[in-house]
């Protein structure tokens, strides 16, 4: 039998009536990501995803590296099905397992029995199975409380199944059970990790990046693109909503107050944001703000740009410190692009002294010669779409 794959499901277990529609959206995100690689069946039984290769063309190597990051699992791991009788199970680990076995200086097994057909209980197989495997590999002693290699054994409705040790799946809930997102993308680090912590809750994640040409070059587009894309391999594809912000930010300078330029150019960005938002069906909106990590960042700065828009703005990263979303970026490949030495807008007109406790009423005086609607308006019509997904070419 040909080597196969179980996916452990996580929260899903969990959702009672409800599991089946989390389910169908698991296995439906996961045969999309199976597309690129082959044919492989996919199905769910006992809380286990099973995806099996339909013939020898299928990339195994590069579907597995895709469950990697597919949200809803758990755990994961490669395993040879055989049938269920104990000298198929043993000729099963020695094929799959058994150099492995060779080069650790201890072992256990590990069985657990599904099918209570089976007419030996999990500890009965264990005995059995380990005490052949001691035979076969006698420089491997058994270890059954500190083991270096277990050795995993599960007698299923279909089939006996063996592997080593599982991996750790990406968790979360499978992306597009928790509704749509628009995700305010800059070039920098916290805005991709935000995008990705709402996807891993279920989310599917569109974006909007605000673009200020030639205060910012192509090469700062084409880092957000890239961040976008590596994104992806978690959220899966992606529109990328590209917005010219120039107009809007010359404006700014040229008939506000220096102290709330910041301010005034986040609350376009959240009602532009919006406008995008609800044309594309998202519901809510998604920041990278992190609070106190910078002047705009306040309480008070965020409640007045905040209070443009009428739909929820989720802020995943809003009580964490810099290290632990460094982390998480590092962990999800974006850190290396998102320190790429490529300004973004909001960069552009930084003020010298900028406002940490604004009022509602200070800011909208200070935006007050401004025509926001037709500014806005503008910045709607020059909307480039541009749909990316993680086996697209890198962008930078």
């Amino acid at each position: 039998m040909n080597e196969i794959f179980l996916l452990k499901l996580g929260e899903v277990v969990l959702k009672g009536t409800n599991k089946r529609q989390f389910e169908n959206k698991l296995r439906q995100n996961i045969r999309r990501r199976m597309k690129a690689y082959g044919e492989f069946d996919v199905y769910i039984m006992q809380s286990t995803v099973y995806v099996e290769p339909m013939n020898e063309q299928a990339d195994v190597d590069g579907a597995w590296e895709a469950c990697r990051s597919i949200f809803g699992l758990v755990s994961l791991c490669r395993c040879r099905p055989c049938n269920k009788d104990m000298d198929s199970i043993f000729n099963a680990v020695e094929e799959y397992l058994g150099e492995d076995l060779d080069c650790a200086p201890s072992f256990k097994v590990e069985s657990k029995r599904s099918d209570k057909a089976f007419p030996m209980n999990s500890i009965q197989i264990s005995q059995e199975i380990g005490g052949r495997l001691a035979e076969a590999h006698p420089e491997c002693t058994v270890d059954v409380r500190h083991p270096a290699y277990t050795v995993y054994v599960e007698i299923r409705d279909l089939a006996a199944y063996v592997h080593g040790p599982a991996e750790p799946g990406a968790g979360g809930l499978p992306t597009g059970v928790g509704g749509r997102a628009m995700c305010l993308l800059s070039g920098g680090i916290d805005s991709p990790v935000a995008a990705y912590m709402m996807a891993k809750r279920g989310v599917e994640i569109e974006s909007v990046h605000f673009f200020s040409y030639p205060y910012t070059s192509q090469l700062a587009k084409d880092k957000v693109m890239e961040l976008a894309r590596l994104v992806t391999r978690y959220s899966g594809r992606m529109t990328v909503n590209i917005v010219n912000f120039t107009p809007i930010q010359e404006a700014i300078r040229d008939n506000c107050p220096e102290e709330f330029f910041t301010l005034i150019m986040r609350r376009f960005m959240m009602e532009i944001s919006q406008e995008i938002a609800r044309q594309d069906g998202c519901r809510a909106l998604v920041t990278g703000e992190n609070l106190g990590q910078v002047a705009s960042q306040t309480m008070e700065a965020m409640t007045v740009t905040g209070a443009v828009v009428d739909m929820p703005i989720f802020m995943p990263l809003v009580g964490m410190d810099k290290e632990e979303i460094v982390t998480i970026a590092r962990k999800i490949g974006t850190l290396e692009t998102s320190i790429l030495p490529y300004e973004d807008c909001c960069t552009v007109f930084t003020p010298k002294h900028p406002k940490t406790k604004p009022t509602l009423g200070q800011v909208i005086h200070a935006e007050q010669k401004l025509d926001r609607e037709a500014l806005i308006r503008q910045a709607l019509d020059t909307v480039e779409k541009i749909t990316v997904k993680y086996n697209d070419e890198p962008f930078c």
